[in-house]
């Protein structure tokens, strides 16, 4: 019997992905273990492995093809004993998908790869319909009374946010409902119960596209295509504005100790043959180290909300915004409290030269417990950021620059950064994020500290 290969859902949140590359040809053997393509998300570029044995007999996407559904029929694998001709004569769509199912060579989170796994046995699944945009989920007229099908995941996020499963149309295999669909509904306010709720969803999905274009002429404009990485920003963005209550603090470091530590700690890194030294530390390691530390010190900072209850980390991940062409990742330094700063330096660098490549696995940018966006480099003094859900904190930093300062009376010049937290206010108040940004300070303006990691 013929097996269907379809797109797999390489991380919770992907709808969709592009086939960058087809690494097997039509007619080539294919053996379990066999990575057979390179498939491209909003974050990464991810290896597929064949889970079963067959001849490739037919490529139904091709090479380049972007917003493939999840679960669409990518390929088609000839059994032993079956003409690869006559295979591939086969509708894809009449195919039920097996155990040759391609997988993700990276390892998934257990939780939502449960609760997100199509049914094999479904010989629908491979019809593969097309899920509606992360942001403007296509209209569903309510369900007939009865069951509801859709994952666990999915109907605990709909409880948590007051959706009403019957009023969203699924996107998985027989109109199943997932996580994405759901928090598609949320950012657009579709299916919440009540004329007021419906209403405050339709506005905050914002102007249709036509109103929009109507007050251009045209020839004024070149428009182009948006890609999966920007629609799932402006998804996750969207629905962190509208769902998560912002409130925002400010302080002001004076760096002029950490640079002259930073300089002394450099110049003392041991060189290898060529006199390359083993590390070169950033202002931004020192920010990451301080404001890891600061989170252990203050731990009800380093929480993040869920309507069953708060979580308390045991330790502190941080996410580390890194723009990349097209948008932006946040690859995750884990237990930053317990690496000194020439591990995050390296750490870092590695995470984000292969954020860059698109390398990364899932695990190392999904989660963490707070996140650092530093614009300082691009001379910006201060700004906001936007929480990441379902983190809590997010630490916005600032350049360092030359300012005018009164010490004791006096005026005198010391180099100031400015640092802005945006703390969730359903976990964190105001009082604890006050305190997190206080040991913050206190840190980054005695580097000895960092250096003792107390």
């Amino acid at each position: 019997m013929p097996i269907a290969i379809l797109m797999p859902a390489l991380s919770p949140t992907m709808t969709e992905g592009k086939i960058a590359r087809w690494l097997k040809k039509e007619g080539e053997e294919v053996h379990a273990g066999d990575v057979i393509a390179e498939i491209e998300t909003d974050k990464a570029v991810m290896e597929l492995e064949a889970t079963d044995e067959g001849r490739l007999a037919k490529i139904v996407v091709p090479e380049g093809t972007e917003g493939v559904p999840v679960n669409a029929v990518i390929a088609v694998l000839a059994e032993d004993g079956e003409e690869v001709a006559e295979v591939a004569k086969i509708d894809p769509a009449t195919l039920a998908p097996a155990g040759a199912q391609a997988a993700p060579t990276a390892e998934q989170p257990k939780e939502a790869g449960k609760a997100e796994a199509a049914p094999k046995k479904d010989a629908a699944a491979a019809k593969a319909p097309s899920p509606a945009p992360a942001a403007t989920p296509a209209p569903a007229a309510p369900r007939p009374a009865g069951r509801v099908f859709a994952s666990p995941l999915a109907k605990r996020l709909a409880k948590e946010h007051g959706i009403d499963l019957s009023m969203i149309a699924g996107s998985g295999p027989r109109g199943r409902i997932v996580k994405a669909d759901v928090e598609a509904a949320i950012a657009s306010g579709a299916g919440r119960a009540g004329v007021a709720a419906a209403t405050a969803g339709a506005a905050m999905a914002g102007m249709p596209d036509a109103e929009i274009l109507a007050l251009y002429p045209q020839g004024s404009y070149d428009l182009k295509p948006v890609d999966s990485m920007r629609k799932a920003i402006a998804s996750r963005l969207t629905l962190s504005k509208q769902t998560v209550p912002h409130f925002y603090l400010s302080v002001d470091c004076i760096i002029d100790r950490l640079l002259q530590a930073r300089a002394a700690i450099n110049a003392q890194a041991p060189k290898d043959e060529d006199g390359k030294p083993a590390w070169k530390l950033s202002v931004n390691d020192f920010v990451i180290k301080a404001w890891a530390l600061a989170l252990k010190q203050v731990p009800d900072a380093n929480v993040t909300w869920t309507q069953r209850g708060m979580l308390h980390h045991h330790h502190v991940d941080v996410a580390v915004a890194v723009a990349i062409p097209g948008g932006l990742i946040t690859p995750i330094i884990r237990q930053a409290e317990e690496l000194d700063l020439p591990a995050i330096s390296a750490t870092m660098k590695d995470l984000a030269a292969r954020a860059r490549a698109r390398r990364l696995k899932p695990e190392e940018y999904q989660g963490g417990t707070t996140s650092i966006s530093n614009l300082g480099m691009f001379g910006i003094d201060q700004f906001a950021a936007v929480i990441n859900p379902p983190q809590a904190t997010i630490l916005a930093v600032g350049e360092g620059a030359p300012r005018v300062v009164a010490e004791n009376g006096q005026p005198v010049v010391r180099t100031v950064m400015t640092v802005t937290l945006s703390a969730d206010h359903r976990a964190v108040d105001g009082a604890v994020a006050a305190q997190a940004l206080t040991a913050f300070r206190r840190y980054i303006e005695e580097p000895a500290l960092l250096l003792g990691g107390f």
